[in-house]
């Protein structure tokens, strides 16, 4: 593998993040003064290994074995089970959500860049994900305490995809 990654430039998401956008002066709210520029990294570390690892080998594979119903059961390759588990085992799914939620309150910025790697190496896979994270959201945004505490913290935690 070369500087340049087998599925986008680290040293270009990097420069995009730390030098033009200056996520680092994030740091300084509140919100996420958990952080640092090392957790940033290490997060951007992990997505970047899983979606190499679990995403991008089943991506043709996915491809040309689409999902079926067939009128009782939807039908799907094994590997989207294994990388989407390997997706909620790593907390990225609630990174960028409230801590009250089981959330890491990680930078939204730091989060799409993250979920970028995963968009890259199989966008069909990558898709589970994003709809779970945006149900999460919505529900944060707009449901009862009583469905936040029944529906998001399993959702983030990758029990209910």
């Amino acid at each position: 593998m070369t500087d340049a990654g087998l599925i986008m430039s680290r040293p270009d998401l990097d420069f995009l993040l730390f030098q033009w956008l200056d996520v680092g002066a994030l740091l300084e709210r509140p919100r996420f003064r958990e952080h640092s520029g090392e957790t940033f990294a290490a997060a951007l570390d992990l997505a970047e290994q899983l979606a190499e690892r679990y995403f991008a080998p089943h991506n043709q594979a996915g491809d040309q074995n689409e999902p079926r119903y067939d009128g009782q059961r939807i039908h799907m390759i094994g590997e989207v089970g294994e990388a989407l588990a390997a997706f909620a085992e790593s907390g990225l799914l609630g990174a960028a959500m409230e801590a009250d939620v089981g959330g890491g309150q990680l930078p939204h910025t730091v989060h799409r860049a993250c979920f970028a790697w995963f968009q890259a190496a199989n966008i069909a896979t990558a898709s589970y994900a994003m709809l779970t994270m945006a149900a999460a959201n919505m529900l944060r945004s707009f449901g009862t305490p009583k469905q936040i505490q029944r529906y998001v913290t399993p959702m983030l935690s990758g029990r209910c995809r």
